[in-house]
C-alpha cells in the first residue's frame, strides 16, 4: 500500500488507478467501474450504453481509460459516440480508436495499453446480413480478448450451398460464434459438420409467430447437435464465451 501512496504522491499513479488496484473498482461521477474484471475473470469490462445518457457513458468510459488504459463501449448511438470521443480525447489526446460502427461498439486504447494476443482463432458467422449487429459485437469482444477473428457472413441455410462452401474456413477455426435469426437453424446445421465448439447466437430478426428471436432461441436450445446457446442478441456474451475458450486453447498450445 505504501508503494501505491508514494506513486500517487509522485504523480506516477492517479487516485483512480490506485483505488482500482486496492478495491478492484473505481468510483466516478456516474458509478463504479469494475477495473479488475479482466484480471479476475478474463473477460474485459465494457460500458453498456443502453439506458444511460451520453454523458454518463462518457464518464464511465473516461474512468475505464484512466484505470485500465482501455474503454469498450457497446450499443452506442451517434450521440453517445460523440460524447465518448470528446470526453476521452480531452483527457488523452493520443488515444487510439477502433470498433464496429454498425454494431455500436467503440474501443479506445492508450498507446501504453498492452493488448492480449492469443494463439487461437474465433470464427464469427452470420446466417444473413440482418444478423450483423450482434455478430459484430461478438467479434469485437473476442478480438479485445486477444483472439484472431475471422468473419464468415451470409451463409444461411436458405441456400445450403453457401454453408457448404464455407466449411473449409469454418473447420480451420478453434471456436465458432454462429448468429442466426428466423428459425435459428444455421448453428445446428454447422454443429453437425465441424469438430469445433459452437456458440449459438439467436438474433431478433423474423416476424409473426416466434418472431423477435424467440423461435431462433428455441430452435438452438432444442438442437440435436452439440452446441451452447446465449440469449437473444447477446453478442457480448457470445464473444466472451468464445474468447474464454480461445484463452484455454492458447494456454494449451503454449
Amino acid at each position: 500500500m505504501r508503494d501505491l501512496l508514494e506513486a500517487v504522491a509522485a504523480g506516477e499513479l492517479s487516485p483512480a488507478e490506485a483505488e482500482a488496484r486496492l478495491a478492484g473498482y473505481a468510483t466516478g461521477e456516474t458509478g463504479r467501474f469494475d477495473a479488475a474484471r479482466t484480471t479476475r475473470s478474463g473477460v474485459p469490462e465494457a460500458v453498456l450504453a443502453t439506458g444511460k445518457t451520453p454523458t454518463e457513458v462518457a464518464d464511465l468510459a473516461a474512468t475505464s481509460v484512466e484505470t485500465t488504459g482501455r474503454a469498450i463501449v457497446t450499443r452506442a448511438d451517434d450521440d453517445t459516440e460523440r460524447a465518448v470521443r470528446d470526453r476521452v480525447t480531452s483527457d488523452h489526446p493520443e488515444i487510439e480508436w477502433t470498433g464496429d460502427e454498425r454494431a455500436g461498439v467503440l474501443v479506445a486504447r492508450t498507446p501504453a495499453f498492452d493488448p492480449a494476443d492469443l494463439d487461437a482463432a474465433v470464427g464469427v458467422v452470420t446466417a444473413g446480413t440482418s444478423d450483423a449487429v450482434p455478430a459484430g459485437e461478438a467479434a469485437a469482444i473476442a478480438r479485445e480478448m486477444g483472439a484472431t477473428v475471422e468473419r464468415v457472413d451470409d451463409v444461411g441455410v436458405a441456400s445450403l450451398a453457401r454453408s457448404i462452401d464455407a466449411l473449409p474456413t469454418l473447420r480451420d477455426q478453434d471456436v465458432l460464434v454462429v448468429a442466426a435469426g428466423r428459425e435459428g437453424a444455421l448453428p445446428t446445421v454447422l454443429a453437425g459438420l465441424v469438430d469445433v465448439p459452437i456458440v449459438g447466437l439467436p438474433v431478433s430478426t423474423g416476424y409473426g409467430h416466434g418472431g423477435a428471436g424467440e423461435a431462433a432461441l428455441s430452435g438452438m436450445l432444442q438442437s440435436c447437435t452439440a452446441l451452447s446457446v446465449v440469449n437473444v442478441d447477446a453478442g457480448f456474451t457470445a464473444g466472451a464465451q468464445a474468447g474464454l475458450i480461445a484463452r484455454r486453447i492458447d494456454e494449451a498450445r503454449s
